[in-house]
Formats: C-alpha cells, structure tokens, sequence
C-alpha cells in the first residue's frame, strides 16, 4: 500500500490531490486547494513571500495528514508571460521542499505526461481531465479544476511507478521523471 500525494502548483492556488495504491486498485484519500493569497482592501495582494510560506506551510500540513510515501509535481510550464513563469516555479519550489524537509521522493512530470497517463491524450483539455480523474476514482462530482489536475499528478505517478516496476522486474522509484534503483 502506497500513498500518493500529487501538486498542481500555482503561485496564488496550488491543487492537492492524495491517492492510495494499493496493487492496482487505486482509491481516493482527499482532494482540495491551498489558496496562497488574501486580496487587500486596496486591491493588492499580500507579500509574495507570504505567499510561498502559505503554500509550504500547507503541503506540510497535508504531509502530516496523509502520510503519504511519494510525492509528484508538475513541471514548470513556460508560458507567454516569463514574470508568470519564474513565480510559478517559486511556488513549485516551496511545495518540493516542504516535499524534501519531510523525507519524500520528488518525482516531476510534465503536463503532457500527465494528460497522456490519465486521458490518453497529451493534448487534452482541462475538462477531459477533469472527466477522467472523476471517472478512474469513481467521484460522486467533478473535482474543482486545479484539485483535478494534481489528482491527474498523482495518477500520472501511479501508472508510471507500476509500469516501472513490471518493466525492470524489481522495485523502482521515479525521481525528478528519471528512474533510481
């Protein structure tokens, strides 16, 4: 039995999704938001380093909580806006060394590696991920969407470790997407 905690990570929301597997069975353990961002009076947002300890200070927490063995992050997607970009990959640091400080293994994928593992489509939407992250772990509703997508991380980490293990014949881990015996 293994526990997965997967990010989709984000500057001002980062999504959490937490799995258990177990053989091939997968089961649902919890799914949410950690919103890293409270809008002032004025309009403006608070320190931004206020806002990387809100999302360090939450995945800890959800470590704390779920116990969880391994942990999965998507990759840095580099947009049009770099200002996003170098924020997002701030926000992504924080979660992997809240990840680290804990003990856990890093593994990262990118987003199309992900959309391929859950939808079977690098090029799918988030609607379809959406669908299919409701429909492997058999949720009663569809998951908030950044909630779907680190859900979809950990799924992606899921098939990957098994496929993995059956390929080299002995127990492996994914680390940073490169395989470690």
């Amino acid at each position: 039995m293994t526990i997965i905690l997967g990010i989709d990570p984000g500057s001002r929301i980062t999504g959490y999704g937490v799995i258990q597997k177990e053989g091939r069975k997968i089961t649902y353990l919890g799914s949410g938001c950690i919103k890293a961002y409270s809008p002032k009076k004025n309009g403006e947002d608070e320190d931004f380093s206020q806002r990387l300890q809100t999302i360090f200070a939450g995945i800890s927490e959800l470590i704390i909580q779920f116990k969880p063995e391994l942990f999965a992050i998507e990759q840095v997607f580099m947009g049009v806006n770099p200002g996003g970009a170098l924020k997002l990959g701030q926000a992504r640091g924080a979660a992997i060394v809240a990840a680290t400080n804990n003990g856990l293994p890093v593994a990262e994928y990118s987003a199309r590696q992900i959309k391929q593992a859950v939808v079977g489509t690098g090029a799918a939407d988030k609607s379809q991920v959406q669908h299919m992250v409701k429909s492997i772990l058999k949720l009663p509703g569809t998951p908030q969407a950044d909630a779907a997508d680190a859900l979809a991380v950990a799924l992606c980490h899921a098939h990957s470790s098994e496929l993995i293990s059956r390929l080299s014949g002995q127990v492996t881990k994914t680390v940073r997407g490169r395989l470690v015996k």
